[in-house]
């Protein structure tokens, strides 16, 4: 897969790549990361990033904007994001090929050249990987290694998840070798402001926590606007369960204008089962879904606690 997505990078003067929406490091790092190699390794092509703009990410990388027109005969390639539904630009589908590069489970099979490896800890490993394995022929330069550092450092969890492994420490102590500041990375990534930081002391202070150790907040849009945060900085807190003792998995439920947002992360159930039966999916520890009423809660609550049944 990797010596045919090089062949169709050589074969395209234009390429435009995507993410799914709500990016998150991992999305913006794989895309940015990916978009730095090719511009370096073949000055003459035209690449750019499209996609919603999250400001509390755009320190990474910022999105270019570019005309309908520009897709004409383009290469379009879609990282770290497993169905179409969350493909951020539905232009995607206006390229002369499409190329998906993913660690989701492959529920979705689009395009016209897969690459998926669901035991990557991130696709910005797998765009690292990539650099590797075609090391002759490819450029990366320091702003793509801060931004596979940082997909790669986003989506471990600073490491700690177990989807790390051996490599992903390899590869991080070779990018940590290249000029940028990991510690900058770690300060812009993981610092809250203040409004932050009381609806965190709220979320302590009033979670759930069920017999068989499913913990579950609800966040309403009130409840933000009382604390002036908005669905996407609300999303920055959705770890903060994971290290009290006794919960075995736990979800956030955030209210957005349209829908409400579930963030459903786990220590062993596996979750992303549940988030498919709510138009969602994800990772087997880590995944995300959508409601459209309260009523729904129990529901979902429901499914988390059988899944802890079983995983005990």
């Amino acid at each position: 897969m990797k010596e045919l997505i090089l062949q169709e990078i050589k074969a395209f003067d234009k390429i435009v790549i995507h993410r799914h929406v709500r990016p998150d490091p991992d999305a913006l790092g794989s895309q940015g990361g990916l978009a730095e190699i090719i511009k370096a390794s073949f000055p003459s092509k035209t690449v750019k990033v499209v996609g919603d703009e999250d400001p509390s990410l755009q320190f990474l990388n910022e999105m270019d904007q570019i005309d309908d027109s520009f897709y004409e005969d383009a290469l379009v390639i879609v990282c770290d994001t497993a169905n179409q539904e969350r493909i951020s630009d539905e232009r995607y589908t206006l390229g002369k090929k499409l190329i998906k590069i993913d660690h989701h489970p492959n529920d979705d099979a689009y395009g016209d050249i897969l690459w998926v490896d669901t035991n990557a800890c991130s696709v910005s490993e797998m765009i690292y990987q990539f650099y590797l394995f075609a090391k002759e022929e490819l450029t990366l330069t320091d702003n793509g290694a801060r931004l596979i550092y940082a997909g790669i450092v986003g989506d471990t969890g600073r490491f700690l998840f177990p989807s790390t492994n051996p490599e992903t420490f390899q590869y991080a102590s070779e990018l940590v070798k290249y000029n940028f500041s990991f510690t900058d990375i770690y300060r812009e990534m993981y610092k809250i402001n203040v409004n932050v930081a009381r609806l965190q002391g709220y979320v302590l202070n009033n979670f759930s926590l069920t017999d068989e150790g499913v913990g579950f907040v609800t966040l309403s849009a009130d409840k933000l606007k009382e604390f002036d945060v908005g669905p996407s900085e609300a999303s920055q807190l959705v770890g903060s369960l994971g290290n009290i003792e006794g919960i075995n998995a736990w979800a956030f439920f955030i209210e957005e204008p349209d829908q409400i947002r579930v963030r459903l992360r786990s220590k062993g159930p596996v979750v992303n089962k549940i988030a498919n039966r709510y138009n969602g999916g994800g990772h087997p520890m880590a995944a995300g879904a959508t409601i459209y009423n309260w009523d729904k809660v129990e529901e979902v609550v429901g499914d988390l606690v059988e899944a802890s049944k079983a995983n005990k």
